[in-house]
């Protein structure tokens, strides 16, 4: 059987990600934009996602905004399948002055950092006993501040309170 356009076509998925939906674009290894399409940030989203992307060639690399935050479920996702997941920031405000700010632009945008070269950093993996260790440090960090912050609103209306 010879492979397919599609089997040998390398492509690059660019994503930007928000809490309820993340928007993916697809664009070829040549930077051509091919396609994009939004997704609800579930793990069906996800999958649904996955095989929409794998329709279009080979995906080898994906540029995921915030992998770490609202990213981190579908950056799991996608090194599970073997894609090697590429932090990418926000694009950069001259560009997003020149082009405009949609959800489409910055998934393109974030495919073409991978492709340009411009975005290199490897998301971090966000699994395991270290990542559990953070998200606990997170919650009693906030926990403790919330509790200094009541504690010192209690002392100033004790000092500020007529007498």
């Amino acid at each position: 059987m010879t492979p397919t356009m599609i089997d040998t076509q390398v492509v690059v998925l660019g994503v930007d990600t928000h809490q309820r939906t993340h928007h993916a674009a697809i664009v070829a290894a040549d930077g051509r934009p091919l396609v994009d399409r939004e997704f609800p940030t579930t793990t069906a989203g996800y999958t649904e996602m996955w095989q929409w992307a794998c329709g279009f060639g080979r995906i080898e690399h994906a540029a995921v905004e915030s992998s770490a935050s609202y990213g981190a479920g579908l950056t799991r996702m996608l090194t599970d399948h073997g894609v090697t997941v590429i932090e990418v920031n926000t694009p950069d405000l001259p560009r997003r002055y020149a082009h405009g700010k949609t959800d489409q632009l910055d998934a393109y945008a974030a495919a073409m950092a991978v492709i340009t070269g411009r975005a290199t950093a490897v998301a971090k993996d966000t699994r395991g006993a270290v990542e559990s260790i953070r998200m606990l440090t997170l919650a009693r960090t906030s926990a403790v501040e919330e509790a200094t912050r009541i504690g010192n609103q209690i002392r100033d209306l004790c000092t500020t309170a007529p007498v």
